[in-house]
Protein backbone atom coordinates (compact mmCIF):
# COMPACT_ATOMS: atom_id res chain seq x y z
CA UNK A 1 0.00 0.00 0.00
CA UNK A 2 1.29 3.45 -0.91
CA UNK A 3 0.28 6.61 0.89
CA UNK A 4 0.36 9.82 -1.10
CA UNK A 5 0.17 13.08 0.83
CA UNK A 6 0.30 16.56 -0.65
CA UNK A 7 1.18 19.80 1.08
CA UNK A 8 2.01 23.38 0.25
CA UNK A 9 -1.23 24.64 -1.20
CA UNK A 10 -2.68 28.00 -0.27
CA UNK A 11 -3.65 31.42 -1.51
CA UNK A 12 -1.36 33.65 -3.51
CA UNK A 13 -1.70 36.78 -5.59
CA UNK A 14 -1.32 36.68 -9.33
CA UNK A 15 2.31 36.75 -10.33
CA UNK A 16 3.41 34.97 -7.21
CA UNK A 17 5.00 31.57 -6.71
CA UNK A 18 4.12 28.42 -4.86
CA UNK A 19 5.86 25.10 -4.33
CA UNK A 20 3.78 22.01 -3.67
CA UNK A 21 5.21 18.89 -2.06
CA UNK A 22 4.09 15.30 -2.26
CA UNK A 23 5.39 12.38 -0.28
CA UNK A 24 4.75 8.86 -1.51
CA UNK A 25 5.48 6.42 1.25
CA UNK A 26 5.29 2.67 1.56
CA UNK A 27 6.98 -0.20 3.37
CA UNK A 28 9.56 -0.49 0.62
CA UNK A 29 12.18 2.05 -0.38
CA UNK A 30 11.33 1.90 -4.06
CA UNK A 31 10.99 5.12 -6.01
CA UNK A 32 7.67 5.62 -7.77
CA UNK A 33 6.93 7.52 -10.94
CA UNK A 34 5.02 10.55 -9.65
CA UNK A 35 2.73 13.09 -11.21
CA UNK A 36 0.67 16.19 -10.56
CA UNK A 37 -2.80 16.83 -11.89
CA UNK A 38 -5.25 19.63 -11.22
CA UNK A 39 -8.96 20.14 -11.41
CA UNK A 40 -10.70 23.48 -11.40
CA UNK A 41 -14.41 23.84 -10.58
CA UNK A 42 -16.60 22.56 -13.41
CA UNK A 43 -13.59 21.48 -15.42
CA UNK A 44 -11.99 18.15 -16.21
CA UNK A 45 -8.87 16.97 -14.46
CA UNK A 46 -5.78 17.93 -16.38
CA UNK A 47 -2.16 16.87 -16.38
CA UNK A 48 0.40 19.33 -15.02
CA UNK A 49 3.70 17.46 -14.74
CA UNK A 50 5.22 14.10 -13.94
CA UNK A 51 8.63 12.73 -13.15
CA UNK A 52 10.24 9.38 -13.77
CA UNK A 53 11.94 7.27 -11.13
CA UNK A 54 15.33 8.49 -12.33
CA UNK A 55 14.29 12.14 -12.22
CA UNK A 56 13.43 12.75 -15.86
CA UNK A 57 10.65 15.36 -15.91
CA UNK A 58 7.71 15.88 -18.22
CA UNK A 59 5.80 19.14 -17.95
CA UNK A 60 2.67 20.14 -19.82
CA UNK A 61 3.87 22.11 -22.82
CA UNK A 62 1.87 25.26 -22.09
CA UNK A 63 3.31 25.45 -18.57
CA UNK A 64 6.96 24.65 -19.27
CA UNK A 65 8.06 28.26 -18.94
CA UNK A 66 6.85 28.58 -15.36
CA UNK A 67 6.53 25.10 -13.84
CA UNK A 68 9.34 22.86 -12.60
CA UNK A 69 9.05 19.38 -11.18
CA UNK A 70 11.85 17.69 -9.27
CA UNK A 71 12.23 14.94 -6.72
CA UNK A 72 14.23 13.83 -3.74
CA UNK A 73 14.25 10.04 -3.72
CA UNK A 74 15.84 9.92 -0.29
CA UNK A 75 12.69 11.57 1.04
CA UNK A 76 10.27 9.88 -1.39
CA UNK A 77 9.10 13.38 -2.20
CA UNK A 78 8.29 15.24 -5.39
CA UNK A 79 8.05 19.01 -5.65
CA UNK A 80 6.06 21.16 -8.04
CA UNK A 81 7.38 24.70 -8.28
CA UNK A 82 5.01 27.12 -9.97
CA UNK A 83 5.96 30.68 -10.87
CA UNK A 84 4.04 33.63 -12.32
CA UNK A 85 0.78 32.13 -11.12
CA UNK A 86 -2.45 33.27 -12.74
CA UNK A 87 -6.07 33.14 -11.53
CA UNK A 88 -6.71 30.36 -14.04
CA UNK A 89 -4.23 28.21 -12.10
CA UNK A 90 -6.75 28.06 -9.28
CA UNK A 91 -7.62 24.40 -8.74
CA UNK A 92 -7.22 21.41 -6.51
CA UNK A 93 -3.81 19.93 -7.20
CA UNK A 94 -3.48 16.19 -6.72
CA UNK A 95 -0.39 14.05 -6.61
CA UNK A 96 -0.32 10.47 -7.80
CA UNK A 97 2.10 7.55 -7.82
CA UNK A 98 2.43 4.97 -10.52
CA UNK A 99 3.47 1.36 -10.18
CA UNK A 100 7.29 1.27 -10.11
CA UNK A 101 7.29 -1.63 -12.59
CA UNK A 102 4.88 0.09 -14.96
CA UNK A 103 7.19 1.26 -17.72
CA UNK A 104 10.78 1.47 -16.55
CA UNK A 105 12.85 4.10 -14.73
CA UNK A 106 12.96 6.62 -17.59
CA UNK A 107 9.25 7.04 -18.11
CA UNK A 108 7.20 9.93 -16.72
CA UNK A 109 3.51 9.04 -17.18
CA UNK A 110 1.19 11.83 -18.39
CA UNK A 111 -2.23 10.21 -18.16
CA UNK A 112 -4.39 9.65 -15.06
CA UNK A 113 -5.03 5.99 -15.89
CA UNK A 114 -1.29 5.33 -15.57
CA UNK A 115 -1.37 6.15 -11.87
CA UNK A 116 -2.53 3.81 -9.14
CA UNK A 117 -2.27 5.76 -5.90
CA UNK A 118 -3.74 9.21 -5.38
CA UNK A 119 -3.55 11.81 -2.67
CA UNK A 120 -6.45 13.86 -1.35
CA UNK A 121 -5.35 17.00 -3.11
CA UNK A 122 -4.37 20.47 -1.99
CA UNK A 123 -6.15 23.71 -2.90
CA UNK A 124 -4.32 26.44 -4.77
CA UNK A 125 -6.11 29.78 -5.09
CA UNK A 126 -4.68 32.60 -7.13
CA UNK A 127 -6.30 36.00 -6.73
CA UNK A 128 -6.14 38.76 -9.29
Amino acid sequence: QVQVVESGGGSVEAGGSLTLSCEASSRTSVAYPLGWFRQAPAKDREFVASIAQNGLPYVKYSMQDRVTIFRDNAKNTVYLQMNRLMPEDTAIYSCAASDPDYAGPNYAPPAPYEFTYWGQGTQVTVSS
